[in-house]
């Protein structure tokens, strides 16, 4: 195949990711790759509906981003961009695709959560060796979270649950910091929503828990910046672990402080601050409900695994 440069956007519900790569033998290098907050399910989407405050900040990045598109002279017919939950799950989410598409050229594709997962597993395979053993694979968006047991070679079963951190947000931090008993009215929701996926975890029984990206890149900075310099939590670019005891220990640092203490946590973002609390108490939940010990993480998730699967289809 020859050298290209080619482009994913994938329309968050959170955040518009941008990955703009170039095309090699073995895949794909890396030249340009961003993260714009546009919170488009604030406000919103547990009503089902992209408020048109959202809508301005969406106009807005995919403006930002149309822009990096062309100074690196990417072509048109070479950037593909998926949108998710939040575009799927409202009235206007349709709507505003159009927009985009009729803004930039750009075909809009609003995906499923069955293909969301596809692309996850792809980008986390991509990232790291899963190997043999049967893990679980998670990414936390703000409208969906998508699990799916695998290994290396194949995915097993993949499910996406409409419980993203905004929509746990909305319904269950009615106070900052958190209370204990909001925390437990969401593990009583999350045992309810997440009924039917415990007993395929429990006839698969993966031991290992891969998180993709976002939250769990937020992780990864904290954890790493908690060790002395040069002791590293990273085994590569593109993944890091963390064991139960560095989870909890990151766990109390965030759940039970306020906005501006989460701030003063080397490592986090701003863009994360608000959310990060309701999708580590998610990722505690799945950690103790499977009993899990181990985390992956891979910064590879939908983006990534939607281009090595794009380009895998080109060389074919």
């Amino acid at each position: 195949m020859l050298q290209q440069r080619v482009a994913v956007i994938d329309l968050g519900t959170n955040t518009f990711h941008l990955l703009i790569a170039e095309t090699t033998k073995q895949g794909f290098q890396k030249l340009y790759s961003d993260k714009v907050p546009v919170k488009i399910g604030e406000g919103g989407i547990s009503e089902g509906m992209i408020t048109n405050e959202a809508q301005t900040r969406a106009l807005a990045a995919i403006d930002k981003i149309n822009d990096i598109l062309q100074q690196y002279k990417v072509p048109e017919s070479k950037v593909w961009v998926v949108a998710t939950s939040a575009f799927r799950s409202t009235k206007n989410g349709q709507a505003l695709a159009d927009t985009i598409e009729e803004r930039t050229g750009f075909k809009v594709d609003i995906i499923d959560g069955n293909k969301e997962a596809e692309y996850i597993y792809y980008g986390a395979k991509t990232a790291l060796d899963i190997g043999n053993t049967t893990s679980l694979i998670m990414d936390i968006g703000g409208g969906s979270v998508e699990f799916i047991i695998a290994n290396q070679k194949r995915i097993f079963w993949k499910q996406s649950f409409e419980i993203g951190g905004q929509r746990l947000l909305d319904q269950f931090m009615r106070t900052d910091p958190i209370t204990e008993l909001d925390i437990q009215r969401m593990n009583i929701f999350l045992e309810e929503k997440l009924w039917g996926m415990s007993e395929v975890v429990f006839n698969y029984s993966p031991k290992m828990l891969i998180g993709c990206s976002g939250t769990f890149d937020t992780l990864t900075e904290i954890n790493d910046a908690r060790y002395p310099k040069g002791q590293s939590t990273r085994l590569s670019k593109t993944e890091s672990e963390m064991d139960l005891d560095d989870f909890h220990d990151v766990y109390q640092a965030l759940v039970w402080k306020g906005r501006s203490e989460r701030l003063k946590v080397k490592g986090m973002v701003e863009m994360r601050a608000d959310m990060i609390v309701v999708a580590v108490c998610l990722i505690r939940f799945i950690m103790d409900r499977y009993d899990l010990e181990h985390i992956r993480m891979s910064s590879y998730s939908l983006k990534e695994g939607l281009l090595s699967k794009m380009l895998g289809e080109m060389m074919d």
